[in-house]
């Protein structure tokens, strides 16, 4: 018996291109809400843990005023302070604090933040179950908020483990978890609402913003996955009221994981030093630059005889790559400085005179903090004959020793003063201000070999090539700064 194919009216191949394309222009589903966020707490709550410190708080006295001999007063303030209990004598008293934190292994190690245990006398971890155990502190470090506690149970305890934060993504579910308040474990769920905030609490800033609720207390406390992993450490909100609005900082977990190894075998966190001050890109530097866009980080001042001295880097390269990875900003670059083995050859690629170079540095172990606020010292450059010029707005002047002392300028900065700015010029628009003095004029300039005959004829052959900024680089109160100051009219 002989069946008839069915018709379907199109070429068959034709009606299968036609159906995908119907397929593939289908909106692309979310993953869809869990019905609940009970298995998941459930699971990980055992993990997170509370934290109480105790602290031992020294007040001076009461102030007795400095009165005169015999004064009708002396009694009366003698009687004062005895009835408030008070002798004038240094005064001691304890002061208690909450916060939370997570076991990362069942031997008992605790990740919390710096700042929950930080000048603590006493430390008590209490467990899901209520048991409490006097902590050991193993390691903190300031700069990050991380700290690292030891407890012994004497048997396995539940824990929990660092995922990987660099594939949070923004929208995707998470789960914070701690204990707001004092009132004990909670649970809040939220998304990630960000990635990579800057909020000014330190160099190393990478913050994973997140709506769900984080409240006092709640620091230390885990920022979980739907798949029970930690990526990230709750640590500070932003709120203008004192409680949640939404907006709450999270450490990422790829940052936390090897400071917490280092707190853990060390006690301390060894970090790369480059040698480096740095300032951020604009779209105007990049211009001035020739560069496509304002990436990278753009090197003010180098410090002699540091690794990037060492290693060739000069004030007003721009680092594009270090190590391997594309340095988006000065926060990539700083963030991945400290976290490179110390010792280790890297390579550096900057942007130098409108092309790219590459570079070998070799880390050494990160200054102590006093150091890190220090410029590179700069050689002098020749004296300056006694010259006045005006250009881009400026009023420029040579260096003499009677400006110098009149701006605190030292002996070791060469250049050209900038003595007045024309109001509503760019230059001003930009904070250059009388007192300043301009060492050098774009990366293939010669620091300090500048006079204003040089700079204006420098700046007044850039206009005649139809170029838009000059890039100066200016010594201001004891640093370096580099300034894109418009010279031609848009």
């Amino acid at each position: 018996m002989v069946r008839r194919q069915r018709s379907w009216g199109l070429p068959f191949a034709t009606f299968v291109f036609l159906a995908l394309m119907v397929l593939a222009a289908r909106p692309v589903l979310a993953a869809p809400v869990p019905d609940s966020f009970a298995d998941l707490a459930e699971r990980v709550a055992p993990a997170v843990v509370n934290i109480a410190t105790t602290q031992t708080i020294h007040t001076k006295g009461g102030v007795f005023p400095d009165l005169p001999p015999g004064s009708p007063f002396e009694e009366f303030f003698k009687d004062f302070l005895e009835r408030r209990g008070d002798n004038g004598e240094d005064q001691e008293r304890e002061a208690q604090s909450l916060g939370s934190g997570f076991i990362i292994d069942k031997s008992g190690i605790v990740v919390t933040n710096n700042h929950v245990i930080d000048d603590a006398d006493e430390i008590v971890v209490k467990l899901s179950n209520g048991e409490e155990y006097d902590a050991e502190l193993l390691g903190k470090d300031q700069l990050t908020d991380l700290a690292v506690l030891k407890i012994n149970a004497k048997k396995d305890l539940p824990y929990i483990e660092f995922g990987d934060s660099d594939t949070a993504r923004v929208g995707d579910w998470v789960m914070a978890i701690g204990n707001p308040y004092g009132l004990g474990g909670s649970v809040t769920v939220g998304i990630v609402s960000a990635r990579s905030r800057q909020i000014q609490m330190g160099p190393y800033d990478d913050f994973i913003q997140t709506d769900a609720a984080i409240n006092r207390g709640n620091s230390g406390g885990p920022l979980i996955t739907m798949q029970g992993k930690v990526v990230g450490i709750n640590s500070a909100i932003f709120s203008p009221t004192g409680g949640s609005v939404g907006i709450g900082f999270s450490i990422p977990s790829n940052q936390a994981a090897p400071i917490v190894a280092d707190l853990r075998a060390n006690g301390k966190v060894t970090r790369g030093w480059l040698g480096v001050r740095l300032q951020p890109m604009t779209d105007e530097t990049a211009e001035s630059l020739g560069l496509d866009e304002p990436k990278g980080a753009l090197i003010a001042s180098v410090v002699d005889g540091d690794p990037a001295a060492v290693g060739g880097i000069k004030a007003g390269d721009v680092v594009l790559s270090f190590d391997g990875k594309e340095v988006d900003d000065l926060g990539v670059l700083t963030r991945v400085v400290a976290a490179t083995e110390i010792g280790k050859p890297v390579k550096v690629v900057v942007w130098r005179n409108g092309k790219k170079k590459t570079l070998s540095v070799e880390l050494v172990q990160r200054k102590d903090e006093e150091l890190i606020a220090q410029n590179g010292s700069l050689k002098p450059g020749p004296s300056a004959p006694a010259q006045e010029e005006t250009v881009a707005g400026m009023e420029l002047s040579a260096l003499t020793a009677e400006s110098r002392g009149t701006y605190s300028i030292p002996d070791d900065v060469s250049g050209v003063l900038i003595t007045d700015v024309e109001h509503g010029s760019d230059a001003a628009k930009k904070g250059i201000r009388p007192g300043m003095v301009i060492v050098q004029v774009g990366q293939e300039g010669e620091e300090g070999a500048l006079t204003p005959v040089s700079l204006k004829a420098k700046i007044t052959d850039m206009k005649k090539k139809s170029e838009k900024f000059v890039l100066l680089r200016v010594y201001v109160q004891d640093r370096y700064l580099w300034v894109p100051v418009q010279i031609n009219e848009n």
